[in-house]
């Protein structure tokens, strides 16, 4: 082969090298843009998905429980053992100072064993002070509770925390023991704030599909999610407590025209009792319907000039029903109930004929 021959086979080499490294970096490109373009479809994905997660979180509020809580068994529990005071590191460091005595050096490692020994022993009883503590609080408040002691429910409330979640995703609550089978609850719903504005979805391209929330949807979302926070204060107060009834209310923040601040106004009041709790499907029902169900007041309808809801005055305990009275009072509550009902009927006989009057009051009072 000649030196132009030799040349030629060499650049026909180079530019098939050529042509196969440009061939191999248009399909790392291609590549690299098709990994691209899936990484784009992930983060999308994960977008719709969060986004859907968030407000799967706002609907199903209602739906979480915790197991009901075992006073009886925490009433039950022993107390804590008090530790005894030990002497390991010391015993350690004499068998060391039987097989190498080293003199003073020894006797000084002994002296630091036993402080170690102390040290952990005041540790150990500074630990089994604070368990003491904690078990007599529980163990007193548990006792309590049993006995329906009702100026003991606030303290459960606070110690348990069962209702935290409600804080994180934009409620608060005032509660009010009445007697020890009614509490009322005043939970603050923190507005429109915690309903989405926006709709997310997926393209068919993959893309991430960002629209305003249609009003209706909006109303819907957060009369579930209200009615779904009442349902789950209910479900949680219940779990916790041995009442039978609860009057529940929702508040919102609104503008108070005469002043120009914001002020909590009530939107939705409803009573709830027990038995009519445990006859609930909550992976199944819808909030607003099963609460439109129970005595109540507010229609959770939006205004047309404000978005919010119609402001009402909440029920209270005058409101109930003569039954709810007697099913949620104490003895004392219903003797007063009695004699008032025995008085009026006394009045209404005697504008009928006296003498029957009589005879009902003088047998009432034997």
């Amino acid at each position: 082969m000649t030196s132009k021959a030799t040349i030629r086979a060499m650049e026909a080499a180079e530019r098939r090298r050529q042509r196969d490294a440009m061939k191999r970096q248009r399909e790392l490109e291609r590549h690299a843009k098709e990994m691209a373009k899936l990484s784009a479809l992930e983060q999308a994905r994960v977008e719709v998905e969060t986004y859907e997660n968030a407000l799967d979180v706002l609907l199903s509020v209602h739906k979480e429980q915790v197991d009901p809580m075992d006073w009886l068994s925490v009433a039950a529990t022993l107390p804590p053992v008090p530790p005894s005071r030990q002497s390991h590191n010391e015993l350690r460091a004499r068998q060391r100072l039987a097989i190498t005595p080293a003199g003073k050096e020894a006797e000084d490692a002994i002296g630091q064993a036993k402080q170690q020994d102390e040290r952990k022993y005041q540790e150990a009883l500074q630990a089994y002070a604070a368990d003491h503590a904690e078990w007599e609080k529980m163990s007193n408040l548990a006792r309590r509770i049993l006995a329906r002691d009702s100026n003991a429910y606030i303290p459960a409330i606070e110690e348990i925390s069962p209702l935290s979640e409600l804080a994180s995703i934009g409620s608060s609550l005032h509660f009010t023991v009445h007697n020890p089978r009614l509490v009322e609850v005043v939970v603050s719903a923190h507005g429109r704030q915690p309903i989405p504005t926006e709709l997310k979805t997926l393209t068919a391209s993959g893309k991430v599909s960002v629209r305003a929330m249609p009003k209706s949807r909006f109303v819907e979302i957060y009369q579930d999610y209200v009615c779904g926070c009442v349902l789950r204060v209910a479900r949680e107060l219940f779990a916790l407590l041995p009442i039978e009834s609860l009057l529940i209310s929702a508040t919102a923040e609104a503008l108070d025209t005469s002043t120009g601040q914001s002020v909590e106004c009530p939107f939705l009041s409803v009573v709830i009792s027990r038995a009519t709790l445990n006859t609930l499907n909550f992976d199944m029902l819808d909030p607003s319907d099963s609460i439109m169900g129970m005595t109540h007041r507010g229609d959770l309808k939006a205004s047309r000039k404000t978005g919010d809801f119609e402001f009402i005055t909440p029920l209270n305990v005058a409101d109930l029903t003569q039954h709810d009275l007697l099913a949620n009072a104490d003895f004392n509550t219903v003797l007063a109930t009695a004699q008032r009902l025995r008085a009026d009927l006394a009045a209404q006989c005697s504008a009928l004929n006296p003498e029957p009057a009589e005879i009902l009051a003088t047998n009432g009072d034997t």
